[in-house]
């Protein structure tokens, strides 16, 4: 599976499918073009997956891995408070080399064409808003509670992917101090603001000099 050399390999012709995917969505996502991408033999292709199918299942496995995994391990980071808890959830949808925006747009794309996956996002969704919704809930909020703010919390991030928001880093740090005090309740504390800014090497002082 990991032979390399005029064959490629089988992250390589992930990686390509990858590309596709996200420049021109799943009917890009074809074998002789892929092939044709990466100055391949067609055949090369098979020694790696049985066929087209399998391709995008591994795909699809990569985006859950990526994807879904991130914004779950963010809701059980350590944090002091909740806001923080909150931070965390934030810092990891707005930094695109821990959620990638551009893939999960090209899912929900893909999920409109095909049911499988469909179902397949429908399953994630759930899975994401159940570990926000615990987040919340050990945060003190009630249950009901807890699922109306996690609703509001990934129907935002969702939000900005299915309309392509397009916002400065300025222009969304001025923004998290609000979305926090609206989805938990408490506005963060300075140092906790403090903290979240370097994650992105973000100094608001700069903006105000300038």
């Amino acid at each position: 599976m990991n032979d390399t050399g005029a064959r490629g390999s089988a992250e390589l012709w992930l990686d390509a499918a990858y590309e596709a995917l996200v420049e021109g969505g799943v009917d890009a996502v074809r074998i002789l073009p892929l092939a044709q991408r990466l100055n391949l033999a067609r055949t090369s292709f098979y020694w790696f997956f049985k066929d087209r199918e399998e391709l995008l299942a591994a795909l699809a496995d990569r985006w859950a891995a990526k994807n879904s995994a991130a914004l779950i391990a963010a809701t059980q980071a350590y944090a002091e408070t909740e806001s923080e808890a909150m931070l965390n959830v934030i810092a990891a949808v707005i930094d695109p080399a821990v959620f990638d925006s551009r893939f999960e747009f090209a899912v929900r794309s893909w999920a409109l064409q095909s049911p499988a996956m469909m179902e397949r996002l429908n399953a994630a969704d759930r899975e994401r808003l159940a570990a926000l919704g615990a987040m919340m809930e050990r945060w003190g909020h009630p249950l009901l509670e807890s699922d109306v703010r996690a609703h509001a919390v990934y129907l935002t991030q969702i939000g900005y992917i299915a309309l392509q928001v397009r916002e400065t880093l300025a222009e969304r740090m001025r923004r998290v101090p609000l979305y926090v005090n609206i989805f938990t309740g408490q506005p963060p504390e300075p140092r906790e603001l403090a903290r979240f800014h370097a994650r992105f090497g973000y100094d608001p002082n700069d903006e105000e000099a300038a």
